[in-house]
């Protein structure tokens, strides 16, 4: 069952640096579930034109000065590329005073670096969130900065509480929480994509195939989360002997599709990993 959504943040400035996919994401969905006030945002992107329209379309402040953006700023959520994080913070860096929050949803990126070019009393928190957090359904990984307080981590926790579930994990598991959770939504949507088109192949119409593919995804998913059975456990309560499905999983584990499931979990953690070593 989901929490309410928390009051804490309510009355605090929020700066969005980078109001591009997860950053647009997340502020869209502070929005929506009234997380934060509109008059007391402020989230910047690379154009003037793409922040006059944000502005008038969210009813929030927008511009393409980041430094104006975290002056009056209590908390900060930066989500902008990686290779462009240094920029960022120097350009920051006079305006970030004692209490501010610095939440990072930048992939890659440790606190060390953030921490390193702000300041050694710099408050940073590092989160990886997922697109369904779009639709308050999303998961989202945070870990704390030398420098982050309890009261910062309960602020990042009601940011993310209010679009899906969080996990506190130490910093070093960030890079496998990304390549699980983060990458791994594109990697259910081939899963997906897949059910529905073994639908059509044996006769289903194409909507009622990606319906049925869906919302069995939806269920089974729902199953672990409210039950808290160990997924092997609900596959077996499903695999009656001689049964259909039986034949389906031996076609699944002759096609290697666990192996390559975690192999796609292992390279995008990888990959996640080397991103801040690019130029």
């Amino acid at each position: 069952m989901k929490k309410p959504i928390s009051k804490k943040l309510w009355n605090k400035r929020l700066a969005v640096l980078g109001a591009g996919k997860i950053g647009g994401i997340l502020l869209r969905a502070f929005l929506e579930q009234k997380l934060v006030q509109p008059k007391r945002v402020h989230a910047t992107v690379r154009h003037a034109e793409k922040a006059r329209a944000l502005a008038k379309q969210l009813g929030i402040t927008a511009s393409t000065d980041n430094r104006a953006a975290v002056h009056d700023a209590d908390i900060v959520l930066l989500a902008v590329k990686p290779q462009a994080v240094r920029e960022v913070l120097e350009e920051i860096k006079p305006e970030m005073k004692p209490g501010k929050l610095i939440v990072s949803v930048v992939a890659s990126v440790p606190t060390s670096l953030m921490e390193k070019h702000l300041g050694t009393s710099a408050a940073v928190v590092r989160a990886m969130p997922n697109t369904p957090c779009a639709i308050g359904c999303g998961m989202t990984g945070i870990a704390k900065g030398i420098h982050a307080s309890k009261e910062h981590m309960e602020m990042a926790e009601a940011m993310f509480q209010a679009v899906g579930r969080v996990v506190v994990v130490d910093e070093k598991q960030i890079d496998a929480v990304t390549g699980l959770s983060a990458s791994g939504t594109a990697f259910i949507y081939i899963l997906l994509e897949s059910l529905a088109e073994g639908g059509v192949k044996v006769g289903l119409p194409r909507d009622i195939s990606t319906l049925l593919a869906a919302q069995t995804m939806m269920g089974a998913a729902r199953m672990v989360l409210d039950t808290g059975d160990h997924p092997a456990l609900l596959k077996d309560a499903v695999t009656t002997p001689a049964g259909s499905t039986m034949d389906g999983i031996l076609e699944l584990e002759d096609g290697k599709v666990r192996v390559t499931l975690i192999k796609a979990v292992m390279k995008a953690t990888q990959r996640a990993k080397e991103l801040i070593l690019e130029p």
